[in-house]
């Protein structure tokens, strides 16, 4: 019990102990969020270390302010990627599944209408009705035609049909509108996120190899070293 607790260390800028696996020692934050925690902590030394909660809060409020630079005032969906940043969330999601949800049965059923409205079926089975009917009262129906010539009751329907059919398949449009938008937004989070991410990577990448380079450096310097040593005890 003593060992794991000796084993802690203590976060530099909330104090509470905490393991060694659970944070980073701040030489090794990538060099452009280190200076802005240095903003935060002057005092801060290059061998404090900070938990990875304090870490991600410092991160947020860097990409907030990376982002207001860049793009100025922060949308909704700017402040909820941030967020998802600060929280390691995944943001891409199943728009169709989420949407279909909240479907009610009329607007499915004013789906399923406006797709059969505007298919081939419809049309062929249209015109055949229209064609059977102008038949039937024209030819086999023309001494007692319950529609005859020019076929009034025929024009009521279409145009019953017509005022029935546009609003629903409005209403269709409207509602696929709306899930281009939410489709949109998503990627456009996903996005962002994805762009935001990338650079994190690049630049912690880069201070790796910089840090790998100048122990390499180091190393190098050791071994120049033991050999002048080496040859000055030869001779």
């Amino acid at each position: 019990m003593s060992k794991a607790v000796a084993a802690l260390v203590i976060c530099e800028v909330c104090k509470k102990p905490t393991s060694p696996h659970s944070g980073m020692v701040a030489e090794l934050i990538r060099p452009s969020l280190l200076d802005f925690i240095k903003k935060k902590l002057p005092d801060l030394d290059s061998k404090a270390f900070i938990c990875f909660e304090d870490l991600g809060k410092f991160r947020k409020d860097y990409i907030k302010e990376v982002l207001e630079d860049e793009i100025g005032e922060l949308s909704a969906l700017d402040q909820e990627v941030i967020e998802s940043l600060e929280q390691h969330e995944i943001l891409s999601s199943d728009i169709e599944k989420q949407f279909e949800k909240k479907l009610t049965f009329g607007e499915r059923l004013s789906d399923r209408i406006a797709e059969f409205g505007g298919s081939w079926k419809f049309l062929i089975t249209f015109g055949a009705v229209i064609v059977v009917w102008i038949g039937a009262n024209a030819v086999l129906l023309a001494t007692r035609a319950f529609d005859p010539y020019p076929f009034i009751l025929l024009n009521l329907v279409l145009s019953c049909l017509a005022a029935i059919q546009a609003p629903v398949i409005m209403m269709s449009q409207n509602r696929a509108e709306s899930r281009d938008r939410l489709r949109a937004e998503n990627d456009y989070k996903v996005n962002l996120k994805a762009e935001l991410e990338i650079r994190h990577l690049h630049e912690k990448i880069d201070h790796l190899l910089r840090r790998q380079y100048n122990r390499l450096f180091e190393i190098q310097q050791i071994q120049i070293e033991l050999l002048e040593e080496i040859g000055r005890q030869k001779k």
